[in-house]
């Protein structure tokens, strides 16, 4: 898994015109990150060849607490759900 340090340091590497330092390309992901976040909580952002992002209603449920046993109930809450598009799923699928 890749660490966001290694991500940036990617980022500048593949784009040294556009990042000529490693803070520029770190302040551009800080940027992605907040307007996708944004965007995501609006309504959803959907990114071409990476895939979707959308909130889904998850319904109040019972569990059980791992530790004691005991049953619980789980509130409902807002998630992010991500599908990938075709083409990164192909790419991952990809045979060496």
């Amino acid at each position: 898994m890749v660490t966001k340090a290694q991500f940036v340091e990617q980022l500048k590497a593949a784009l040294p015109d556009v990042f000529p330092t490693k803070a520029a390309a770190e302040k551009a992901y800080d940027a992605f990150c907040e307007v996708l976040a944004k965007n995501v909580a609006a309504g959803g952002v959907r990114l071409p060849d990476v895939g979707g992002f959308t909130v889904v209603k998850r319904a109040k449920r019972s569990g059980r607490n791992p530790r004691t046993g005991q049953a619980i109930t789980i509130p409902a809450r807002k998630v992010v759900k991500f599908s990938p598009s075709k083409a990164l799923g192909e790419s991952v699928n990809k045979k060496k």
